[in-house]
């Protein structure tokens, strides 16, 4: 197999594209007073940093961070397989490459063989990659296994996360899964709170099943509920007992725009 470098697809846009100004920016989101707590798994925004930067950086504020990490994301663009993978190689953003995890990535394969090697799946997609600068500034030594979710069967998501619980099981004992998601989109900054409010409380009631009815019931336009799905039955059954809303936002906050607005949640869960 070849070793690949990913290069950057949305640096200059969604965050910095030089290097000194992107770590500049991640400092000031996270220059946040705030107790460390380890978790099991946290759903974080993934726009442009100008308007859920803030919430992001609240999140990972509040975090003591493992060194290794499975990081899932929606597949925005459509392309490679439903549920897609790259085991080797490194991420490049403008401050460095992130390491992927091969032996993580290799026994989640093995756990599941629905996860297929694909990196034309990542190639031009933003919701994980946008995760990376801030893993890179607070723990420069982390390693990760990118993972783009297009499906949106619950048989699926939930045998994926039962399979990330059973080979979190098998070789480590101390990593976090990321669930990188947007909530609702472009409806008024009244509808998204309250369609929001929905689907925040079936995290923190740890309920993935729930989530995912509520998501289709409420037509809750929250582009990563597969990879929160998937998070939630992992760490449920790698112990966690609780959850926390850290900071929610909509993009209305920054723009003033209260009429066509995306919404923003950082949480956490034990």
């Amino acid at each position: 197999m070849a070793v690949i470098t990913r290069q950057p697809a949305v640096a200059g846009q969604f965050y910095p594209g030089g290097a000194d100004e992107l770590r500049k920016d991640v400092e000031n989101y996270v220059a946040i007073e705030a107790e460390k707590v380890r978790a099991l798994g946290a759903v974080i925004p993934h726009a442009g940093y100008m308007y859920s930067g803030h919430v992001a950086g609240s999140v990972y504020a509040r975090l003591d961070l493992p060194k290794r990490f499975i990081i899932l994301c929606p597949n925005h663009t459509g392309k490679g397989e439903p549920l897609a993978i790259m085991s080797r190689g490194a991420w490049s953003t403008p401050l460095g490459d992130a390491a992927i995890d091969e032996e993580l990535a290799d026994a989640l394969k093995k756990a599941f063989p629905l996860i297929k090697e694909d990196d034309e799946a990542h190639r031009s997609e933003h919701a994980l990659e946008v995760q990376l600068p801030f893993l890179q500034v607070l723990r420069p030594d982390f390693e990760f296994v990118p993972i783009t979710v297009g499906t949106s069967q619950f048989e699926v998501l939930s045998a994926l996360g039962v399979s990330m619980a059973r080979a979190l099981k098998g070789i480590v004992s101390d990593a976090m899964i990321i669930a990188s998601s947007d909530m609702n989109h472009y409806e008024s900054d009244e509808a998204t709170r309250v369609k929001d409010r929905r689907a925040i409380d079936q995290v923190l009631a740890l309920d993935p099943r729930g989530l995912y009815d509520t998501v289709q019931k409420h037509k809750i336009s929250m582009c990563g509920y597969g990879p929160t799905v998937a998070m939630l039955t992992a760490t449920k059954l790698l112990g966690a007992k609780s959850a926390e809303l850290v900071k929610y936002a909509t993009s209305g906050d920054v723009s003033g725009d209260r009429d066509w607005v995306v919404g923003y949640a950082g949480m956490l869960v034990r």
